[in-house]
């Protein structure tokens, strides 16, 4: 990107001359590879005349040194990046420096006890969490990751601008500041069921390993996980209860070479410290326990109140006189101290 912005800022035309340029004088300019040729030839196709008045800067391009370099051996490269977040994680997600976390969103008590203590341990360790932002397993992990002041990465498969489950949405927030968004949808994109499944590989491509926690035969966490053996990452299964559908696809895994993962410290010690240092150490999240009196406040416990009645966010702000981002913020709160779980429909339960 920095190469395409040093050329711009010296033609006349600026971005919209250097979107005009045939692929030839990309060619002789910058030397790239044929397959950033023509993904960039297919990318100015997809476009049509919408020609930029400008790249954004939170773009990432198959050119650009922080490129991670993985996505061009999927079958499927992505064309951009959009991110949103700390900067000072693209090098890490660059070289796989990250460990993704996956798993059902049906999941059980268990599977979401192990998402959060592995997302939990993860973050102590210094090492970056990736997941998708489901519910279930994926949540219960970034969950688990901001508890423990850790920097979490959410591939989605929606554009940055879309929260997907919208009970999600102070979830998103949360991530988004302590750590990273990414996609690979632009803004105007048409979000499709095949989205969520394709966002998987981008998933892989930028972690060191991957954890499945529990997931059924039917699953997009099997996705994942046979991406992973593909691309020769390892990938690391918990083992689930054998009577439960949650937990068969998981299971399966075992018989394929998969690593089982009884406790976060074996991780760990095969991992090793996670890239985070003294330039770009782990941040406390805001809300966590750590920075706040374990004392439940007013405000909290009229929330809990409301979730034991089965109220909907939309009540919750009805009944609180609050708007709907300061009551969602505090859900989070309560979900990050383990209190409350969210649940489709904008509602929540308490645990």
């Amino acid at each position: 990107m920095r190469q395409l912005a040093a050329v711009a800022a010296v033609l006349p035309g600026g971005w919209q001359e250097l979107w005009r340029w045939p692929l030839e004088r990309f060619r002789q300019e910058f030397a790239w590879s044929e397959s950033v040729l023509a993904s960039v030839d297919t990318y100015r196709s997809s476009c049509g005349d919408t020609q930029p008045s400008e790249v954004p800067a939170q773009v990432l391009l198959p050119c650009d040194s922080l490129w991670p370099p993985l996505l061009n051996d999927l079958e499927r490269p992505p064309l951009t990046l959009q991110w949103e977040g700390d900067a000072c994680l693209l090098p890490w997600l660059a070289s796989q420096q990250s460990v993704a976390v996956v798993g059902t969103r049906r999941p059980s008590a268990h599977g979401l006890r192990m998402a959060e203590r592995i997302g939990g341990s993860l973050a102590s360790a210094g090492w970056p969490v990736v997941s998708g932002l489901a519910e279930g397993i994926d949540a219960a992990a970034h969950r688990g990751c901001l508890r423990n002041g850790g920097r979490p990465v959410a591939v989605l498969g929606t554009p940055l601008h879309r929260v997907y489950p919208p009970e999600h949405r102070a979830l998103q927030q949360a991530v988004s500041q302590s750590g990273m968004l990414v996609t690979e949808l632009r803004r105007e994109t048409r979000v499709q069921r095949s989205s969520f499944a394709l966002r998987n590989r981008l998933l892989v491509a930028l972690t060191r390993a991957v954890v499945v926690v529990e997931c059924p035969k039917s699953s997009g966490a099997l996705l994942s996980a046979a991406m992973a053996q593909r691309l020769g990452v390892p990938v690391w299964v918990v083992p689930g209860d054998a009577l439960r559908d949650s937990a068969c696809g998981s299971n399966a895994l075992l018989r394929s070479g998969a690593h089982a993962l009884l406790d976060p410290n074996d991780l760990l010690d095969a991992l090793g410290p996670g890239p985070a240092d003294a330039l770009c150490s782990p941040r406390v999240a805001q809300g966590t326990t750590s920075e706040r009196s374990p004392s439940i406040g007013g405000l909290q416990k009229q929330l809990l109140q409301l979730v034991d009645a089965g109220s909907t966010l939309e009540q919750m702000v009805q009944a609180l006189k609050l708007d709907s981002q300061a009551v969602a913020a505090e859900l989070l709160r309560l979900e990050l101290d383990g209190l409350v779980l969210a649940q489709p429909g904008l509602c929540w339960r308490r645990l």
